[in-house]
């Protein structure tokens, strides 16, 4: 007797894993701990070396060093778990770093000698505000900030702080001896070699190492001072170092203008991140969520006397060179650096290091800030007599003031703020001709078309 075969319906359909994004892999513990130290590597020399040069410029003793440190690495660390991780529209869910802009910096400071560090912290607030408020008109603001523009400014900030740098190795008096200058010559030469020499991450922390051999030569021959701040255990950065903040819309112009500034510099940074990590870019969404999380971090900067906090591409190297494009790599080096930032020992040793040896590390960092802007203007095409117009003139109303520091003290205050500083005239006087320059093309193409 024949049975019967039972009737099968069809077999279900097997749920094919969806493969997940390169940005969006979770990597285990052991492997992602090595991976986040390259990255703490990669960009720890920015921090450490802005707040020493932001220290020694202000004169702030060990113990106000070390908290300064502290609260600049643990911002760092926030910034990067924000831009990481993103929530509620802050942080673009890309592998960046945070870090304090050499440029915003040298601002910070140019307006902390000339109207006070108050003045200066309530000039990262008002900057940091203006930023999140003029995310929604993003594609508009950016295109004031062409690459002509944008060479201009970052090399007229570099030229007025290589002055800043030199007065580190000089003194108040005007007058160094030849122990500060030798300090500053071999830190530069410590640091040109270990770029020369090193490889990956290692000369990346060529700055650092610079100022460990200038600091060791301080120390074995007596040319200088090693004095670590006291204190042991964790320690926590101090809100409103230099008291109340102050605003002053004139005296914060400099900033103003470099914080919408950055949206340009925000742009170009996301799409090669973007590109890097095998993400299709999409600038319109994801620049003003970078923006926001810079605004948000650098708030808090204000309060605890940094400057304006900048999303960097500097680990975008270490992405390339390890070929891992996880996010939460990023993310756990932003942990690192809020670890670093907490533990007192480290911070007060690091404070101690004698002012030449800062001057020299200086020189080098704001000379590098002059050479990208150098290479900002290179590609703005200067074979056109237009645009070659447009730069020489920006820069030669932006770098009067530098060269000549009292030209317009006969002037009214308001005056003063605006056209004495370098950076301000020379960024104004770029915007406005560029501007001008763009109409005049505009109408000219009319006129040939009709």
């Amino acid at each position: 007797m024949a049975v019967s075969a039972r009737r099968r319906g069809p077999e279900p359909t097997a749920r094919v894993p969806q493969p997940t994004d390169p940005v969006d892999e979770q990597i285990p513990l052991l492997r992602l701990a090595p991976l986040a130290v390259q990255h703490l590597l990669a960009m720890i020399a920015a921090p450490i070396s802005t707040v020493f040069l932001t220290a020694t410029a202000l004169h702030l003793s060990p113990a106000r060093t070390a908290s300064l440190l502290s609260a600049v690495l643990v911002l760092c660390g926030l910034g990067a778990l924000l831009q990481s991780l993103g929530r509620y529209g802050f942080g673009a869910r890309l592998p960046f770093v945070m870090l304090p802009g050499g440029a915003a910096a040298a601002l910070f400071l140019g307006i902390a000698q000339d109207h006070g560090p108050a003045v200066a912290s309530g000039s990262v607030l008002l900057a940091a505000l203006l930023l999140l408020a003029v995310t929604p008109l993003y594609a508009r603001v950016v295109r004031l900030f062409p690459p002509l523009v944008m060479g201009v400014t970052v090399l007229l900030i570099g030229i007025a702080m290589v002055r800043v740098a030199a007065q580190l190795i000089t003194g108040e008096d005007g007058q160094p001896g030849r122990a500060a200058v030798t300090l500053a010559g071999v830190t530069i030469g410590a640091t040109f070699a270990a770029f020369l020499l090193l490889r990956g991450v290692w000369r990346q922390t060529a700055v650092l190492i610079g100022m460990a051999v200038g600091t060791l030569l301080a120390v074995t021959t007596g040319l200088g001072e090693f004095a670590p701040a006291e204190g042991s255990g964790m320690a926590l950065p101090d809100p409103f170092p230099y008291g109340a903040p102050q605003f002053d819309v004139l005296a914060a112009l400099p900033l103003l203008i470099f914080s919408l500034s950055t949206l340009a510099e925000i742009t170009g940074q996301t799409v090669l991140n973007s590109e890097t990590v095998g993400r299709q870019p999409r600038p319109e969404r994801d620049v003003p969520r970078v923006a926001r999380a810079d605004a948000a971090v650098s708030l808090l900067g204000g309060a605890f006397g940094t400057s304006l906090m900048v999303t960097s591409s500097e680990n975008v190297g270490i992405t390339k060179l390890t070929g891992v494009r996880s996010r939460y790599v990023t993310a756990a080096a932003g942990v690192l650096l809020l670890t670093a930032g907490l533990l007192a020992p480290l911070s007060r040793l690091l404070a101690g290091i004698p002012a030449p040896v800062v001057g020299g590390a200086g020189l080098v960092v704001y000379a590098l800030i002059a050479a990208m802007g150098a290479d900002m203007l290179s590609r703005s095409n200067l074979a056109d007599r237009g645009h070659a117009m447009v730069a020489a003139l920006a820069l030669a109303i932006g770098l009067a003031p530098v060269v000549t520091p009292g030209l317009y003290d006969a002037f009214p205050g308001w005056v003063r703020t605006i056209l004495g500083s370098g950076v301000v005239a020379g960024t104004l006087t770029a915007v406005v001709l560029h501007a001008v320059l763009r109409v005049g093309a505009t109408r000219d193409s009319r006129r040939m078309v009709r």
